[in-house]
């Protein structure tokens, strides 16, 4: 198994009798703690960690009063989990006297195993890694391992024993995604059960570790935060990441519901019928904890009181029953407990955003309106935002005014930031005409940046990741309304505290500024508010180094900024001349980003990105993502002011209408960004490095994309140097020609002079002349074409070569040519994306050697089921069923030998699809079931598929439609 558990109260009468047959004497309930551990097998590293546990105790004046070993069953474990099973131990734990029974004692035993925990890495090194408290609390115990939900009773013999009793359990299976299964990473953890997945889990834990320095509470002595420190271990899942914030907040002084709700907070900042009081709540502690986002079920408990909540998105299933005797049963799945329909009392599903609470102690069920209702009256949340709170349009007008660049230094400029004809006509024209991206082709054949012979932009080498299978992404046009783009600058003060000044903020509305806005921000002087800029420059001298000396300056210019009290600092590449390049500002800003995370103070600062290096949605989701507050793409705009100067627009509208149509449009494409990952907020995706890297060597990595994913080597600082000294020396050092006139560019199309691609006029010219004319000779030449040119480093498997000094395999030992190609599949390509002449041509082939073809998302003509008078058949085998669930009819499920579920199309997964209006006639639009000419959208998730349990149903009931089939996701 991946790992199950259970979190029970801890059952004092079972505790005291066997304890005592140990001649360990137990006093009351509540004035000891217990804690569940598992020990290294060596009985030397054992009682190593007997000696540590004990030392910890006194040293913070608690009294061990015995040990037991847990009794363990583990016949039937499977082979992988009893080669790492554990030692497990009860450790037994007197209250001090004179200490308060409850919050106190709690506390004082979370030091504890914190204590336990840092010394055992520091001291048992690797063994340490085997000694682990699942518990350690006077309330709760939890018996867990690397075992499957229904061997934890068998393994585990004192859960069944009639004294063990608990006035709940919390029980969790686990199905391992973002870790390997591990005895320690089973659930339930100390205080929370998860499904689902934290996508921003990279950002949560750096916007965690950036305020280290100002931790304190009145809580925990100086001395007992040092033990505390780090709260989180390395290695750790999301689940156990997030279980240790919660512990750490909850122990400061907040309840476990006002936790639980700041960190996974309901949708706000768009509802407004929301009541004014609870939205104050929400937006109030917006502005010092990023959310921590993704698909997610969550049952939690203190020992006192249990409860549930679902993501803002409501993307995993909790459904309860409520009893006649007092009973509620809450689980992923109706049914998981069989209950007489005549004891129900009520049943229902728990709503996107909603909490669902039983307090035990006072014996009831607490509604969510009523948690809510009382956590956002505790303190005056609405006044604190109405007085200390700053709109960024309320800021006043600047000192100084946006001073735009001058016509021929927008030319210089666009050249030494790698500006093409074809940025400018592609993507910034269309963006600022129609405030949204252009449509266009997502395949793409041209070289990776990193083994491209163009210059590339430093983003290129970044790719996003995508939401997968049982994590989904968001639909960004369906879901608009939990989404939100607001984003708060300034100094996020002490998470651990709450107070007034939390709230001392500058609101965005959205990240992407205006000059004006940006020259308010840069002359702000309003209560504790200063700004500073910055400048991102180094020597363009082209000696080894140089930008390694810029990068070190401007993090260490950064630094002292942060400790001499500014909350703004605006990282600016304008002020670049003959002598200075721009570092690229991705670069720049995760530079500063991450030396500050590791100074403690990133929090106390917002980041501001004055780039001319930004103008397409790519460029500005990688800033964001690596740290950026906001961002100025004060060279963009001035691109489009002297093409509208130079009549190049064709259009009525003016300047400020050009600027607010192309915000807009980099907005939305922002939203659809973060929607791929499943990814709700900008405070939730800001930070959060949900990309990987291809073509930056680890050093690079390592050092300013602390945290990031690379997976080959590739260029170092001086290669990025020297890609953008070559531009530099293009603005600033060329001989000035008589038109100024930019690269063409070519990655979007064919250029001459342009991008290389596998598809050009040439291998395109020879494909067509050998179908034409069906030609194998020229066919030959084209084949030979496309492979030299695979050669010449186009793809990573262009590197790659066969191993040619080896014995070749007997023929009569390889498998007949036919049964091979049995295996064969084509890719699935919908009828309509392309014509029907290719789309059956495909099939007949694939039904001639006995292989599949796979209609992909489009449907399927009922025509192309009967055979041909010839035999041939141009019946696809392979029928898809996608998101928009276009021709997917019982016909059409029934006349397969097999069915694919399609999550997400390769090239562009998380986005969905469009087939556009132009293109859907009347037999495409009979084949999908839809109307002529009306535009075709697939979204980005299966709109019935969420969770692994909705993958489950879909699975089930295509297996119901057609027997024979088999079934792939």
């Amino acid at each position: 198994g991946d790992g199950a558990g259970i979190l029970l109260q801890i059952p004092h009468e079972f505790f005291m009798e066997e304890c005592l047959a140990l001649e360990t004497h137990l006093p009351e309930p509540g004035y000891y703690g217990v804690g569940m551990v598992f020990m290294p097998r060596r009985i030397a590293a054992k009682a190593a960690c007997h000696d540590l546990i004990n030392k910890a105790a006194d040293r913070l004046s608690l009294r061990v009063l015995g040990y037991r070993k847990v009794p363990v069953n583990p016949a039937g474990i499977g082979a992988t989990a009893l080669a790492a099973e554990p030692d497990m131990e009860q450790v037994f734990v007197a209250k001090p006297a004179g200490m308060a029974v409850g919050e106190d004692f709690e506390r004082k035993l979370f030091v504890l195993r914190r204590l336990i925990t840092q010394t055992a890495k520091e001291t048992l090194k690797a063994e340490g890694d085997d000694f682990y408290f699942t518990s350690l609390s006077s309330r709760v115990i939890i018996y867990k391992g690397q075992l499957t939900s229904l061997q934890v009773r068998g393994y585990f013999p004192d859960l069944s024993d009639e004294r063990v009793k608990s006035a709940f359990g919390m029980v969790h299976s686990r199905f391992s995604t973002n870790t390997f299964p591990s005895w320690k990473l089973a659930q339930p953890f100390r205080m929370l059960a998860h499904n689902g997945e934290i996508n921003t889990l990279t950002g949560n834990l750096n916007w965690f570790y950036s305020g280290l320095r100002s931790y304190a509470s009145p809580y925990f002595s100086a001395e007992e935060m040092e033990m505390l420190l780090p709260v989180i271990d390395n290695g750790q899942s999301d689940s156990a990441c997030l279980d240790n914030i919660i512990e750490l907040l909850t122990h400061s002084g907040r309840s476990l519901p006002h936790v639980m709700l700041m960190l996974v907070p309901e949708a706000w900042d768009g509802n407004e019928q929301m009541d004014p009081l609870k939205k104050a709540f929400y937006e109030f502690h917006a502005t010092f904890m990023a959310p921590w986002d993704g698909p997610a079920a969550l049952t939690f408990t203190d020992g006192r009181i249990i409860g549930a909540m679902l993501d803002r998105n409501g993307l995993r299933p909790l459904r309860y029953v409520i009893t006649d005797d007092g009973r509620v049963i809450m689980a992923s799945e109706a049914g998981v407990l069989a209950i007489p329909e005549k004891t129900i009392l009520q049943k229902g599903r728990l709503q996107p955003g909603k909490m669902f609470l039983v307090d035990t102690v006072a014996g009831q069920i607490i509604t969510d309106d009523e948690i809510k209702a009382d956590l956002a009256g505790r303190q005056p949340y609405g006044q604190w935002l109405e007085n200390y709170k700053i709109r960024l349009e309320e800021l006043p007008e600047p000192r100084q005014v946006f001073t735009d660049l001058a016509a021929d230094s927008v030319f210089k400029y666009q050249q030494v930031f790698g500006y093409t004809r074809e940025d400018i006509e592609t993507i910034l024209k269309p963006m600022a005409l129609d405030g949204k991206e252009p449509i266009g082709s997502m395949g793409t054949d041209v070289p990776l940046a990193v083994l491209s012979d163009q210059p590339q932009h430093l983003a290129s080498y970044f790719k996003q990741f995508f939401a997968q299978v049982t994590n989904p992404p968001i639909d960004p046009i369906r879901e608009r309304l939990v989404m939100s783009l607001a984003t708060f600058i300034g100094n996020n003060g002490n998470t651990l505290d709450e107070n007034k000044m939390h709230c001392h903020c500058v609101a965005l509305r959205q990240p992407v500024l205006t000059n004006h806005e940006l020259e308010k921000l840069r002359s702000i002087d309003t209560g504790l508010f200063h700004a500073k800029t910055l400048q991102t420059y180094f020597k363009a001298d082209g000696q080894p180094g140089s930008l390694q000396n810029g990068l070190e300056r401007l993090c260490r210019y950064a630094e002292d900024a942060v400790h001499d009290k500014f909350e703004v600092l605006i990282l600016s590449d304008r002020a670049i001349d003959s002598e200075h390049a721009p570092i690229p500002s991705l670069l720049a800003v995760s530079a500063v980003h991450h030396h500050l995370v590791k100074k403690g103070l990133r929090g106390a600062v917002g980041l501001v990105a004055e780039a001319g290096d930004v103008w397409e949605v790519h460029h500005f989701a990688c800033l964001l993502a690596f740290g950026a507050t906001a961002i100025n793409p004060y060279l963009a705009l001035a691109s489009l002011r002297t093409m509208l100067a130079a009549g190049k627009l064709e259009t009525k509208l003016d300047y400020a209408a050009l600027t607010k149509n192309y915000l807009k449009g980099v907005c939305d494409g922002l939203l659809k960004i973060f929607s791929k990952m499943g990814i709700s907020t900008l405070q939730s995706y800001h930070g959060a490095q949900v990309f990987e890297i291809l073509g930056l060597n680890q050093s690079v990595v390592s050092r300013y994309f602390t945290g990031a994913v690379t997976r080959i080597g590739g260029l170092g600082l001086d290669e990025i140097a020297r890609e953008t000294l070559y531009k530099h020396f293009k603005g600033f050092n060329a001989e000035k020609a008589d038109v100024p006139l930019l690269p063409e560019g070519g990655l979007y199309q064919w250029k001459r002079r342009g991008e290389a691609h596998l598809f050009n006029p040439q291998t395109v010219h020879l494909l067509q002349q050998a179908t034409r004319t069906n030609s194998y000779i020229t066919y030959q030449q084209y084949a030979r074409l496309v492979n030299e040119q695979a050669d010449k480093l186009f793809t990573l498997r262009g590197l790659l070569d066969f191993a040619r000094h080896r014995e070749p395999v007997p023929l009569e030992e390889v498998e007949p040519a036919g049964g091979i190609m049995k295996r064969f599949a084509t890719g699935a390509m919908s009828f309509g994306s392309i014509s029907h002449e290719a789309h059956s041509t495909l099939a007949i082939a694939m039904n001639r050697i006995g292989g599949k073809s796979n209609t992909g998302e489009g449907g399927e003509d009922p025509l192309r089921y009967e055979k041909m008078a010839n035999g041939d058949s141009m019946r696809s085998a392979i029928k898809q069923v996608a998101s928009a669930r276009f021709g997917v009819t019982a016909n059409y499920l029934t006349n397969a030998d097999e069915l694919q579920i399609k999550m997400a199309q390769g090239a562009k997964p998380g986005e969905g699809g469009q087939l556009p209006g132009h293109k859907v006639d009347e037999w495409i639009a009979r084949v999908r079931h839809a109307t002529p000419g009306v535009g075709l959208i697939s979204p980005p998730p299966h709109h019935d598929i969420y969770s692994i349990e909705d993958l489950a149903q879909l699975i089930f009931d295509l297996k119901n439609a057609n027997r024979a089939a088999r079934i792939n996701v």
